[in-house]
């Protein structure tokens, strides 16, 4: 999402000239607004996106629709901010019901001594805070409410261990202390010295579809083409193709829309078991695309990965923004300014292998609930370290099991896999943080929509953390970084409530992920690359750094440079290096991955 804005609201007027200096010093890097320093502020990098009308401010970045016949066509006359401020005087806070697709927005009200902040229901749009001294102060970047002189944010515990939990850190959330940052449908409303977070939007999932599947299909299909449509306008636009479902759809759908060939790009491993680049060969041969590759290597890394973690505001660890900068970077290089991803399909039409694998855990809790703790339970214990494979398969499928959702998820995340946290952690980091917190903010998250099934309920946390916290900040961060636009049309407003009436039986049917969305392109993408098998877009940084002695030195040096930190036992990170060594190179490649830029973050932010 293009642009940026910073502000504040104070409870009572700016008790001197210096304090409002300071501020908008602190934000020179953007075009303050036509507005005089008072007790409320806005600015933004591009005048375009603003609006100032006496005692109202706003500021609305992305690419927002307004559901309002009367706000959309204030918009189109004289831009989406002063659409926002007429929607605040005629219905105050429910205004952000009104806005649909991609945003984050801004609105202060001096004379009501009031503010609204919100971003857009998936979260594209990010947006942090803070309210200290009576003080709200907003912004898309932290680094500019740093410089605002009431705010003395320091590196929160709490945010660390969360990031070493999730590899990145989750809303509310942040990696320093009293600073949040707004989720996905969430809105702020600031009065006085009181404020409030509440969701503005909730899906309404539908199970009984008064439809045939072929007429969803063909209405899902359609839609997407008109988000295809939407996301390319203007802009001199390529698509991201990396030989997947989603981003051979949406390349395809751009080809179809265009007069001349369209530019895809893709990315490759010289590595068995990642490269997917021969499926997107395919794609690009079918739909005619002028195909761009580039193949990522070990040098690349080394080259690369102290820029990547300085890019990112937060420390952040999903080694895959590594191939998505390279694409990026290619097609900026080639004047492309709007990548088109494909980003959200698997999380709004059930496609990753975790959902259908929850599903044969949760059959376990068909059998009666004293038939599989007095029996069951008790035997299958006694074969956890039985010499017979079968027997000792079907302990662990017995102690995953009986480990409810969405806990059940996170059965080989590091922190639980080694067990007493008290052998990893260093005590005083140990001491000062909620070691339950990032379940139970994912529990609270499960149990957030209404009358959802299982798998509703599992999309909707992938919503709210695969997307919103990891992917999308990765492909938009690398994005950022290459100097090129990004849009997401799988993620449009329009898709996301129709996947909300596909029921969840044509979602996930008897096992077969994304039953509904590959019966919906069964004649319009190429059926090799609907029935491969998934892969992703991960890099293989382990099985490389096992054989690279460059990437080796670099990667280990910044894990050891951890013990400084007061974060790790020493001898913890030393089995960290020793486990790549000897275990499972690409499990453990990826502990060393997320400890390497946890300390690469810390070392470029000066922290």
């Amino acid at each position: 999402m293009k642009g940026h804005f910073f502000g504040y609201l104070h409870s009572n007027p700016l008790s001197s000239a210096s304090e409002a200096s300071q501020a908008m010093a602190g934000a020179a890097a953007l075009k303050p607004m036509p507005a005089k320093p008072g007790n409320a502020w806005i600015s933004s990098d591009d005048i375009s996106y603003t609006a100032d009308e006496g005692q109202c401010q706003a500021v609305v970045l992305g690419n927002p629709r307004w559901a309002n016949s009367e706000l959309e066509s204030i918009a189109r006359e004289k831009g989406h901010a002063a659409a926002l401020i007429k929607g605040w005087q005629k219905f105050g806070n429910n205004v952000v019901e009104n806005i649909q697709n991609h945003f984050a927005l801004a609105l202060t009200d001096s004379t009501k001594n009031e503010a609204l902040l919100a971003i857009d229901r998936l979260g594209i749009g990010s947006l942090y805070y803070t309210c200290v001294n009576k003080n709200l102060v907003f912004g898309t970047r932290i680094d500019t409410i740093h410089s605002h002189p009431s705010v003395r944010a320091s590196l929160d515990p709490q945010g660390i261990f969360n990031y070493l939990f999730f590899h990145m850190i989750p809303s509310p959330g942040t990696a320093f202390t009293d600073l949040r940052k707004l989720g996905p449908a969430q809105c702020l409303h600031w009065k006085g010295a009181a404020w409030h977070i509440s969701n503005y939007w909730s899906p309404n999932f539908i199970e009984q579809s008064n439809r045939s599947m072929d007429t969803a299909a063909d209405e899902m299909l359609s839609t997407l083409g008109d988000c295809v449509k939407d996301a390319s306008a203007q802009k001199k636009a390529g698509s991201f193709l990396s030989g997947g479902i989603d981003s051979s759809t949406v390349s395809g759908l751009l080809a179809q829309q265009s007069e001349n060939a369209v530019d895809t790009y893709s990315i490759g491993f010289n590595a068995e078991g990642y490269d997917e680049i021969p499926f997107a060969r395919i794609a690009s041969k079918h739909f005619g695309t002028n195909s761009h590759e580039y193949y990522v290597k070990p040098e690349d890394i080394a080259e690369t990965v102290h820029t990547i973690a300085a890019a990112y505001e937060e420390p952040f660890g999903n080694s895959s923004a590594l191939p998505a900068y390279y694409c990026a970077k290619v097609a900026a290089a080639d004047g492309i300014q709007r990548l088109l991803a494909g980003d959200g399909g698997d999380e709004l039409f059930a496609g990753n292998q975790r959902y259908s694998k929850q599903f044969i855990f949760e059959r376990y809790f068909i059998l009666p609930k004293i038939l599989r703790q007095g029996f069951i339970e008790p035997i299958a214990k006694q074969f956890s370290s039985s010499s017979i494979n079968l027997l000792r398969k079907s302990s662990s499928y017995v102690e995953q099991a009986r480990v409810p959702l969405p806990d059940r998820f996170e059965t080989y995340n590091f922190l639980n896999r080694f067990g007493d946290l008290s052998g990893m952690l260093a005590p005083d980091f140990l001491s000062q943080i909620d070691t339950e917190h990032p379940l139970n903010l994912m529990r609270q998250r499960y149990q957030e929509p209404e009358n959802a099934s299982t798998l509703n309920r599992m999309l909707y946390l992938d919503w709210k953390f695969t997307l919103a916290d990891n992917d999308i900040r990765k492909v938009t961060g690398m994005c950022h970084l290459a100097g090129i636009e990004v849009a997401y049309p799988m993620m449009d407003d329009r898709m996301l409530e129709l996947s909300c009436t596909v029921p969840s039986t044509w979602k996930l049917s008897n096992g077969q992920l994304r039953y509904f969305f590959k019966h919906a392109i069964r004649d319009f993408v190429p059926n090799a690359i609907i029935t491969k098998k998934k892969h992703g877009f991960g890099l293989p940084f382990g099985v490389w750094t096992s054989s690279n002695p460059e990437l080796q030195a670099l990667a280990y040096e910044n894990v050891r440079n951890l013990k400084e930190r007061g974060i790790f036992r020493s001898d913890f990170l030393e089995s960290a290096i020793k486990l790549h060594q000897e275990g499972h190179s690409t499990y453990y490649g990826t502990l060393v991955w997320v400890l390497m830029m946890l300390e690469l973050w810390l070392k470029t932010h000066k922290l």
